[in-house]
């Protein structure tokens, strides 16, 4: 480990078993892959730096390469007690990625502008932050009703299958799918507001969706159609506008 990265462990708190596992990946990246690493970074809770070191024990790192197909695998595993959930991409396929504004942008801009370098030699990183926010400063508004809009779909079929499942007393299937509509419900808000959040949790408790019962997360969907339709296209169509769009 370089002095400079030290020092950068120090400042992080080194202390913490998710920072001391995510440096022994890193340098085990580093050395079996020497010539197909570009970059290695933390993102999530330790990588914004304000979380206690308590809860899930979990380190989301991304490992960058030059080309496809090279470096490690991606892969999830528990190593010491911390769950390290490693994804590996090429840095043109994620720059690629990051300039994308899909109905899921809320869940994963924060991967693209909020990252601690483990190993980042050219600056790479600074590249993917400055990629994203451009590609956001281009957006027009069209763009994200658009992502909003196909979220609210997800948002209203996991409602509706919630409510029958209720209704047929399937109360554990009922409950996964009212989850995943307050999911979605806070990405249509996040689209909307453009505001990104650092994971689902993040996503339900900022919308204030966290704990919403069937009847508050409909109502939301319904006022999130009436904001929908009033940015240019009603949720509901015809067969000619379906096969139009």
């Amino acid at each position: 480990m370089s002095a400079s990265s030290e020092q950068a462990g120090a400042d992080r708190g080194l202390d913490d078993r998710r920072w001391m596992v995510a440096e022994r990946v890193a340098g085990a990246v580093r050395r079996r892959f020497p010539a197909d690493v570009l970059a290695i970074a933390v993102h999530g809770p330790l990588a914004h730096g304000d979380d206690d070191g308590g809860g899930d024990r979990e380190a989301g790192m991304l490992v960058v390469t030059y080309r496809p197909g090279t470096g490690p695998p991606p892969a999830t595993r528990r190593v010491d007690g911390v769950l390290v959930d490693l994804t590996v991409a090429a840095a043109e396929d994620y720059l690629a990625q990051a300039r994308v504004l899909s109905p899921l942008w809320p869940l994963t801009a924060d991967r693209y502008v909020t990252t601690q370098a483990l190993h980042d030699p050219t600056g790479w990183l600074r590249t993917l932050r400055d990629e994203h926010l451009g590609r956001l400063a281009r957006a027009r508004p069209a763009e994200f009703s658009t992502a909003a809009r196909q979220a609210w779909y997800r948002g209203s079929a996991a409602h509706s299958r919630a409510a029958r499942l209720a209704e047929w007393y399937e109360t554990d299937q009922a409950l996964l799918m009212l989850g995943e509509a307050r999911l979605a419900a806070a990405t249509v808000t996040g689209l909307l507001s453009r505001t990104y959040f650092r994971d689902p949790g993040d996503a339900v408790r900022r919308t204030g969706l966290a704990g919403a019962d069937m009847t508050e997360v409909g109502v939301v969907l319904a006022r999130q159609a009436e904001e929908l339709a009033a940015r240019g296209r009603a949720v509901d169509g015809t067969v000619d506008e379906l096969l139009s769009t």
